[in-house]
């Protein structure tokens, strides 16, 4: 795949406003927290899966300096079991509700189903993070043009069940790049403003150690695709690989080296679990690499 070696300037890309916060692209970095309400999520299962858990550990993210949400009730770990789709309401829509009832911040709702976007978006969350880039569920990107609400697509093959047999690429961020083309075109051509697109290239996702190494050095390389690039580095496994760590939790500084490389890479948001610890390193590392 021949890409242009022009990238885009984030400073260009249109601003979002969402519940009244402007997300200027290329300014600094923003932070999404993670709000996992799953009993099996790979660092935070079980958490978080109350309404009085999930509604402090929300207050702990704003307070921490987190921009906006991510509430996920289906686990996306490596051989995790999908849920049905009334369970996933049942777990996301209820907790969403009681945090839009106590905090105006933006939200974004973690499905791959068109139902729980609609429902979550109806109960006051602003944007949808789909991991599958709107290829699991056809009514995905319908739902998202008829909403009017951004879309984050995220490269992946496969299945959380199936995708880490599925690493075997000739040129991994030549396809990564393609694929991610592929579904912007998808989404634009179903009635999406490309302006309302972000994408993720997706690391853990069907990505060995060394390809999420290379993804993160290459970063620059999707501002080909004049979206804001949102990467997700928290915690995971090819941290715990470099340092022989196996509990997540313990990776936060593994965490805060591979935020920085994003950053220096034009990462626009991070998606993180460590909030607190990782705005103090996105202001640092802003203040180095942003262009003033």
């Amino acid at each position: 795949m021949e890409m242009s070696s022009t990238f885009t300037n984030p400073l260009s890309l249109p601003t979002w406003t969402l519940r009244n916060r402007k997300f200027s692209w290329g300014e600094r970095t923003y932070l999404m927290g993670i709000l996992n309400v799953t009993p099996d999520s790979f660092s935070d299962g079980g958490q978080f899966n109350t309404l009085e858990l999930a509604l402090r550990q929300a207050r702990s993210l704003v307070e921490s300096g987190a921009d906006l949400l991510d509430i996920g009730g289906q686990s996306t770990r490596p051989q995790a079991t999908e849920i049905s789709l009334d369970e996933e309401l049942n777990r996301v829509i209820p907790i969403l509700q009681a945090i839009r009832q106590d905090i105006d911040i933006p939200i974004s709702v973690d499905t791959t189903r068109a139902a729980v976007a609609r429902a979550a978006i109806a109960a006051g969350a602003d944007l949808i993070n789909d991991i599958s880039a709107a290829t699991y569920d056809s009514d995905m990107l319908p739902t998202a043009a008829e909403l009017g609400v951004p879309i984050i697509l995220m490269h992946i093959r496969g299945t959380p069940q199936t995708m880490q047999q599925l690493t075997d690429y000739q040129d991994v961020i030549g396809e990564i790049l393609e694929f991610l083309k592929q579904r912007i075109e998808a989404a634009v051509d179903t009635g999406v403003d490309h302006s309302q697109i972000a994408i993720d290239p997706g690391i853990g996702f069907a990505k060995t150690y060394r390809q999420s190494l290379e993804i993160l050095r290459r970063l620059s390389e999707f501002r080909a695709l004049n979206c804001p690039i949102l990467v997700g580095p928290s915690r995971k496994s090819f941290i715990g690989h470099i340092l022989d760590q196996p509990d997540p939790k313990q990776r936060i500084w593994g965490t805060a080296a591979a935020c920085c490389a994003a950053i220096a890479g034009s990462t626009d948001i991070l998606r993180v679990h460590d909030v607190r610890k990782i705005h103090d390193v996105c202001r640092v590392a802003d203040a180095i690499w942003r262009t003033k």
